[in-house]
């Protein structure tokens, strides 16, 4: 173990609340595409293109084939080390730690984590565009492509799209963690969204010790006391023993 992953697992030891940030890269160990990265195309469409709420309007069926291939991808894939250290680090700390996540495929969930912020919402969710009920809905291949809500209207995935507000419960939960954390973990996000990579500012200026844990650099790495280069999957089992 190097001198870093020392310290910093001496750090998780420590810390009386620890909070943690994910992103599309700890899923993507686990044979998901990222949103943005290679692989994010579809038919030549790009997300932007698909993940907003006119894209719906417009044509719900073709929305619904996009997130019927992509929950076919996320059906298939097993959380990996990164996902199950994080669940350990829950069952470790207690109310001492929170997990915020801005996936939206349950691997967390599949993990064993029991209490997930999930900030872009749950893609095995769906919400009725006419009544507002919010179900689980798993059914990988659809029978129907729009599915339908018993109330006869249009079904949603229970996502956040493009130009909608982050869920405001999800939000004032993880507001409260990055207030409250002594450590906070950034894992596998590229730093650049926003309001959810503004948990690591205000952490930071609350007196958090800050790791990044990411194959790439960040802009957020000058806020950190530990910039891990390199997989979750990797690192996390390392710290969180």
């Amino acid at each position: 173990m190097t001198p870093d992953l020392d310290d910093l697992r001496a750090a998780v030891r420590a810390s009386h609340f620890i909070a943690a940030l994910t992103g599309a890269g700890i899923s993507a160990e686990s044979g998901i595409p990222t949103f943005r990265g290679p692989g994010g195309l579809w038919r030549s469409f790009r997300p932007e293109e698909l993940a907003t709420p006119e894209a719906f309007q417009r044509d719900p069926h073709l929305v619904w084939e996009w997130y019927n291939w992509r929950r076919g991808i996320i059906r298939r894939a097993e959380p990996n080390p990164g996902h199950r250290a994080l669940a350990s680090l829950e069952r470790l700390k207690g109310d001492g730690f929170r997990l915020i996540t801005q996936n939206i495929d349950g691997l967390h969930d599949s993990a064993g984590s029991r209490h997930v912020a999930k900030l872009h919402g749950d893609i095995w969710r769906v919400r009725c565009t006419g009544c507002g009920s919010v179900t689980r809905h798993e059914e990988v291949p659809l029978r129907s492509v729009p599915p339908l809500c018993a109330c006869g209207a249009l079904l949603r995935p229970d996502v956040v799209w493009f130009g909608e507000p982050l869920p405001e419960l999800e939000w004032r939960e993880a507001v409260d963690a990055g207030r409250r954390a002594q450590l906070f973990l950034l894992i596998g996000t590229s730093a650049v969204v926003y309001p959810a990579a503004g948990l690591v500012e205000l952490a930071r200026s609350g007196g958090a010790r800050v790791a990044v844990i990411n194959p790439e650099a960040t802009p957020l790495d000058h806020l950190a006391e530990w910039a891990l280069r390199g997989p979750a999957g990797e690192i996390l089992p390392q710290i969180v023993d």
